[in-house]
Formats: C-alpha cells, sequence, structure tokens
C-alpha cells in the first residue's frame, strides 16, 4: 500500500498525487468524471483538488460545476469520510475577490454543491490585495472555528503577502495557512523556486499535459489545452526537458509524465503534485508516481535541462 504523506503543517494524510477537479464538467463529463474518480479512489488515492470557479470559463457554465460533480460521486459512493477535499476561494463570477463577506458566502455555496458540511483544505485561489491580510485571515478562521473548513491554504501569493498573512496568524493565534499551491513543474519554476519555496501542493504538474510527452514537433493533440502545452516546444529549455525525460523514461521503462512528476515529488517541499485525468486511460502514468523514486543522477540530469 502506498504510504501517504503529511501535508505541510496540518494533520491531513494524503495519497502522493492529488487528483486535479478542473476537467469534471468541462472536458469530462459526469460519467467520465465518476469513472477517473473512482480508478483513483480504488489505487489508494485520497486526495481531491477542485475550485469554486471549475470551469466558469466554459460557455454555458456558471462556475461550480467540478464542486457538483465531486459532491454527487463522494454521495453516490458514501465515502466522504475516506476523502480529502480542497477546493478554493475568490474567483467564482459571483465570489470575486477576498472580503470578508464574499469568502463567507462562497464557503457555503461550495459546501452545498460538495454536499458536505466540511471543507478539509480551503485555498484563497487568487490574491486579493484590495483587501488587508487581516479581514481574509479572520474570515477564514470564523469557518474554521465553525466547523466548515478544517485547514486553509493559500495559492498564487505573493512572498509578501505570504509572510503578512503568516504573521498575523500568529500574532493573533489564529487559523494559519498549511500549504501553498503554486504553478511549479519542469518548465516552471521560477514561479515558485525562491521567496515562496515553504510548503506546496504545486499545480499544472505536467504544464498542461507538456510533460506527457504526447507534444512533439510536426504533430498536433486535439485538448482544450494544446496552445498553451505546444507553446514549450518553441523554447530551448522545452526541448532540453523533453530530450532528458525521454532519456529517463527509457532508462526506467516508465511514462514520460510520471517521470516529471517524479521529479516533482521529490522536489524539497512539495507533497503531493496536482495532475488531472479525464479518462481512466490517462491515469495509470500519474498513478505510478507513488511507486517511481528516481536516483540522484536522473534528478540532476532533469534539473539541469530544465534550469
Amino acid at each position: 500500500m502506498t504510504s501517504l504523506r503529511t501535508l505541510g503543517s496540518s494533520d491531513l494524510q494524503v495519497f502522493p498525487l492529488s487528483l486535479g477537479g478542473n476537467v469534471f464538467g468541462w472536458t469530462a463529463d459526469e460519467d467520465r468524471s465518476f469513472a477517473v474518480l473512482d480508478a483513483y479512489a480504488a489505487a489508494g488515492g485520497n486526495f481531491v483538488d477542485t475550485a469554486d470557479a471549475y470551469s466558469a470559463w466554459v460557455e454555458g457554465n456558471q462556475g461550480g460545476e467540478s464542486e457538483t460533480v465531486i459532491g454527487k460521486w463522494l454521495a453516490s459512493r458514501a465515502n466522504r469520510s475516506d476523502i480529502v477535499v480542497a477546493t478554493k476561494v475568490g474567483a467564482h463570477p459571483d465570489y470575486k475577490g477576498l472580503s470578508a463577506a464574499t469568502i463567507k458566502g462562497a464557503a457555503e455555496q461550495s459546501l452545498r454543491r460538495l454536499g458536505t458540511d466540511h471543507i478539509d483544505l480551503y485555498y484563497t485561489h487568487f490574491d486579493d490585495e484590495t483587501v488587508p491580510v487581516e479581514e481574509i485571515i479572520t474570515a477564514l478562521d470564523g469557518l474554521v472555528k465553525d466547523g466548515k473548513v478544517r485547514h486553509i491554504a493559500a495559492s498564487n501569493i505573493s512572498p509578501e503577502r505570504l509572510q503578512a498573512s503568516l504573521d498575523f496568524s500568529e500574532r493573533e493565534g489564529l487559523a494559519r495557512y498549511v500549504a501553498l499551491q503554486p504553478h511549479y513543474n519542469l518548465v516552471s519554476r521560477a514561479t515558485y523556486e525562491g521567496p515562496l519555496q515553504e510548503t506546496a501542493a504545486p499545480y499544472y504538474a505536467l504544464a498542461s499535459g507538456f510533460l506527457t510527452g504526447k507534444y512533439r514537433p510536426g504533430t498536433s493533440v486535439e485538448s482544450a489545452r494544446s496552445a498553451k502545452a505546444g507553446e514549450h516546444l518553441e523554447s530551448e529549455r522545452g526541448r532540453k526537458v523533453l530530450a532528458a525525460l525521454d532519456r529517463v523514461a527509457t532508462e526506467r521503462g516508465a511514462e514520460i509524465a510520471t517521470v516529471a512528476l517524479a521529479w516533482l515529488a521529490a522536489r524539497p517541499t512539495v507533497a503531493a503534485p496536482i495532475a488531472s485525468a479525464r479518462t481512466v486511460e490517462q491515469l495509470p502514468a500519474l498513478l505510478a508516481v507513488a511507486d517511481l523514486e528516481l536516483t540522484e543522477a536522473e534528478l540532476a540530469a532533469l534539473t539541469e535541462a530544465s534550469a
């Protein structure tokens, strides 16, 4: 059985791969989403990541579609106590920003869609610098005191605002951010490495699919994220990373995506990389990260290629 990891400074024990829910209700309909969630849970996975804004960017959607799918799955499988549910506040079209009233209202809607009385990990999705950190932390602390949220965390926040938030929590004895979810992968390291490198569950761990190895010169991939992922082929670093991944994957008999996630999982402070799958067939390469430990030489080669 795969060993669980402690998430940041919390008491949450999570699988080494967090299943991203951004595709649920978007490129994966309810049936396909249920199949992916079932396969993830069957493999020992217990950490599902979503946001109230998923997937408001799709024509005809309002936001909250992913939470609704996950809520229906939890109810139908009666497994809420087995799953660590993470969601986010601040980007839903009807609940933008991080005022105290917005945080409280958005949390109630997330709880309703998820069909649960508590959220295990509640992230501020994007920092709102128009709101003092004191107001944000106090509002989040209120949710924790009410038992509606177990732990709080941050995503897309500056080092300065993060430090100010932690200092206020410490000074006032309020709930403290236990994890950070930055944008971090082999072709996007500067977005995290440096002052933000505290504790993290990086998102876009596969660079919108580029680090699966399916994007190659002269090929076209049918995906809603293909344009973004394909951009990395235009950079020298992207091509060097792909070549290094090819070498390691061939030597280890592993999928390229597995190797990319294994590099990330081995980075200091990383508890659980986040990756999404819109089909069950995409899951095995992601889940395999739990059992692949790269050598120091392999890690060094990938780190050098991505520099």
